[in-house]
Parts: C-alpha cells; sequence; structure tokens
C-alpha cells in the first residue's frame, strides 16, 4: 500500500503506516534485551549488573540522536508540507551533518570520563570495572548510535517506514549473531556484549547514509547544503523535549538503581534491569507510534490542513487506549515468565523481580498518551509545550515519587512510582491539549447555536 503524508488517514491506514516505525522500535528494544539474557545467562551476574549501572549514561549520550531527530523531523516535514522539497533535502542534510559532528565530539570528551561516573552512579569494585569497560567500547560507536536513532524519524518522513525497519532488522541481526560469537563462543564476556552492540549501531547508521548518499525513490535525500544555524536551533528546540525526556529516564534510572541498591542492595538493580528491558520494549510501540504519527501531524501542520489534524488526534486516542490496556493485561500475565528467562538462578531474585513487574505494569495504562502529548507538539513545532510534558513526566513527577513513596511502602513504593508519576503526568498532558487547542485545532469544537 502506498501512502503519502498528504494522505486522509482510516485506521488501517494509520496502522499500516505506523507499522514500520513501530516494528524498528520494538525490535531496537529487542537486541537490547538480547544483550540483557546473553549476558546474564552466559556471563554472570556482576557484568549483568554492571550494564544496568552504566546503560543510562550511554542513553543519556544516545538521546541527543532522537532530539535531531525528532527535532529536526518537524522542521523538514512541515518545509515539505509547504510545498518547498528542495528546502527540506538542504534541511535533513544539516541536521544529518550536524548529528554526526555532535557524536564525534561528545565521543572524544566522555571517553575519559566513564570510571568518574561509573563511580559517582554507585558502581564498585568488579562492577565498576566491568561498566567501565562496556561504556569504553561503546562510546567508540556513539556517533553511529546517534545516526542510528536520527534516521528512525527520517525515514517516516521520507515515506519509507518499512525500510527504515529492515535497515533496523540488519542492525538488531548483527547484534545477536555477534553476542554470540563474543559472550559464547570468544567467553569475552561484558567486553563481547559491547563489541556486538557496537557493531550493530555501527550498521545501524552507515546503512541510511549509503541510502541517503544515493539516488533513491523518497522524498528525502542528501544534497549541498549551506551551513544553517537557524535551521539548527529550531531542530534543537523542537526536539528539545525527547533530548530532555531521555536524559531525565535516564537520570531517573540512576536514581531508581540508589534506592534499590540503598534498600535491598544490588539484587535491586537485576530486578529493575529485567523489568527495564521488558518496559523497553512495550514502551517502543508507543514511541513507534509517536514517530510515525508526527511527521502526519507536521505535514498537515504546514498545509493548515485543520480536518486530518482532527481525524489523526482523534484515531490516535483510540489507538493509545487500546494498547494500553493491552500492555497492562499481558504484563501482569507473563510477569512469572519473564522473570525466569533473566534470573532464575535466585528464588528471591526471582520473586522481587515478579512482583516489581506487576505493580509496574500499572504504568502502561497512562504512559502512551503523555508521550503522544509531547510527540505532538514537538510535530506542531511548538518545542515549549512540548519540553514542559516531557520534563514534568520524565523528571519532576518521578524524581518527587521515587523519593516520597518508598518511605511511605518501602520497596513497592519503588514499583509504583512510575505509575503514580505517570498518572500525574496523564493530567498535565490533558491540561496542555485543552489549553492549545484553540491555537492549532486538532479537536473539533460543536459551534453554539
Amino acid at each position: 500500500m502506498k501512502i503519502s503524508l498528504s494522505d486522509h488517514f482510516s485506521y488501517r491506514k494509520l496502522l499500516h503506516f505506523c507499522l514500520g516505525p513501530i516494528s524498528m522500535m520494538i525490535f531496537t528494544s529487542l537486541y537490547s534485551v538480547v544483550d540483557g539474557i546473553f549476558v546474564s545467562n552466559f556471563a554472570g551476574d556482576v557484568p549483568f549488573k554492571a550494564i544496568n549501572y552504566i546503560f543510562p549514561v550511554i542513553m543519556i549520550l544516545g538521546a541527543v540522536g532522537f532530539m535531531f531527530g525528532a527535532g529536526g523531523t518537524a522542521v523538514v516535514s512541515k518545509t515539505l508540507g509547504e510545498g518547498d522539497r528542495r528546502s527540506a533535502n538542504r534541511y535533513f542534510t544539516l541536521i544529518v551533518t550536524a548529528t554526526f559532528v555532535a557524536g564525534a565530539v561528545l565521543a572524544a570528551i566522555f571517553f575519559f570520563l566513564m570510571r568518574p561516573i561509573a563511580r559517582l552512579i554507585g558502581a564498585t569494585g568488579a562492577v565498576q570495572d566491568d561498566a567501565v569497560t562496556y561504556a569504553h567500547i561503546l562510546i567508540v560507536a556513539l556517533p553511529f548510535f546517534m545516526l542510528q536513532n536520527l534516521f528512525q524519524s527520517f525515514f517516516i518522513t521520507a515515506e519509507r517506514p518499512r525500510l527504515g525497519f529492515v535497515f533496523t532488522l540488519c542492525s538488531g541481526l548483527t547484534n545477536i549473531v555477534f553476542d554470540a560469537v563474543f559472550i559464547i563462543g570468544c567467553k569475552l564476556g561484558v567486553a563481547g556484549a559491547a563489541i556486538g552492540t557496537a557493531l550493530s549501531q555501527a550498521v545501524g547508521g552507515i546503512l541510511p547514509l549509503v541510502y541517503f548518499g544515493c539516488k533513491n525513490s523518497s522524498v528525502l535525500r542528501f544534497v549541498r547544503f549551506g551551513l544553517n544555524w537557524r535551521v539548527i536551533g529550531r531542530s534543537c528546540v523542537n526536539g528539545s523535549s525527547e533530548l530532555l525526556g531521555n536524559i531525565a529516564m535516564s537520570l531517573v534510572s540512576i536514581i531508581y538503581n540508589w534506592q534499590l541498591t540503598r534498600i535491598v542492595g544490588d539484587d535491586g538493580v537485576a530486578a529493575f534491569g529485567v523489568i527495564m528491558y521488558v518496559q523497553f520494549v512495550f514502551v517502543a510501540i508507543f514511541i513507534g507510534y509517536c514517530l510515525g504519527t508526527a511527521p502526519i501531524v507536521g505535514y498537515n501542520f504546514g498545509a493548515q490542513n485543520r480536518t486530518e489534524l482532527q481525524n489523526v488526534f482523534k484515531k490516535s486516542m483510540v489507538v493509545l487506549t487500546v494498547t494500553g490496556v493491552a500492555m497492562f493485561v499481558l504484563a501482569e500475565g507473563l510477569a512469572d515468565v519473564v522473570a525466569h528467562i533473566f534470573v532464575s538462578y535466585s528464588d528471591e531474585l526471582l520473586a522481587m523481580t515478579a512482583r516489581g513487574m506487576r505493580l509496574y505494569s500499572v504504568s502502561y495504562l497512562f504512559c502512551g498518551y503523555c508521550m503522544y502529548c509531547s510527540s505532538f507538539f514537538t510535530a506542531l513545532s511548538n518545542g515549549l509545550v512540548s519540553a514542559a510534558v516531557s520534563f514534568g513526566r520524565t523528571l519532576v513527577f518521578q524524581l518527587a515519587c521515587i523519593f516520597l513513596l518508598p518511605l511511605l511502602l518501602g520497596l513497592d513504593g519503588v514499583w509504583l512510582a512510575t505509575p503514580l508519576a505517570e498518572l500525574l503526568a496523564l493530567a498535565l498532558s490533558v491540561a496542555m491539549f485543552a489549553v492549545n487547542n484553540k491555537r492549532y485545532g486538532y479537536v473539533a469544537i460543536a459551534a453554539k447555536k
């Protein structure tokens, strides 16, 4: 089915268009989970804990790619909606170049800071050594990791979401194959996991460069460009919510690890790591849907087509509701099975992980709406509202809940912190939708008689 951003979207067409980015994000999350399965079962509990300590730091750095992807997509799709394809391609090429340069600079700086950072976030002894080893290898591939995150958005704007999934599939398979080779075959432990992930990120970043650098049938390709700080600035402002959101989530993960270490020791970090692997996969569905719908929103905003904005918004609310309920039911039912896959070596850790997963799963009922709200306003080039929702959701409410609830409920308070934070963020999202509707007109309001 050939689908263009200018089409009218039925449920079938909307889901079909978003299938590529949803699949892409699920698979991206799955190969992170594969790392955890290989390491926990074939390298041991110390490397598994090390990865869970340092992984949020890597995600903070990689979030710059999400910022340029989300913010740049808003700029480029709006320009396409205005009918200026030539400028859209110049902006696209500039944004890709800026992302790679930013990745190289960050990699050079943070390579030498990883041990102090690992010490700061609480990793000690052998866990700290493994965390630094893992981070040093991954930081070398950071420019490609950021490009991989960037292109997840731009393949949708280019009206080639399925091709984006194919490249992500290639990246994921690379990770799985080399995890097996380096962890099981070569017995390199945490270093093997890092090498496999770094190679997969290189594949995920380089293949799109080749595609867009050659003549292709999409609406985007690399062209000659000039330095335009205004476009770079708009991309950063528009994507600031995604950057802040990812940074905040990673910082919150570090605080979660600190609280869990304080309450139950390193086993709590391992249990939280398992819950995060499940969360990566489930939330990836929401992220993929937001990535898929953002260019549609941006295009119709640029074209001043309020009727289609209303159509996409209304259908999205239904999709998010059904998906959130399905995720909650699935997480509740599979908690014991998933926990057994990762931590079957300890009955106590197994029980802790399963209970934590069941309590945490309440958050899936609310988080889709909040993520969509932030993405929606990014696509409307309103980075301020998007950042406010994202910042409130991922940092302010999360930090308040993770510090306060354990004082009242102990370990259960840690697992329930995210559900309560998402509920508070939902209230903020509803308020932002209501306040800004008059400006953008994404909800039809019946005229008074």
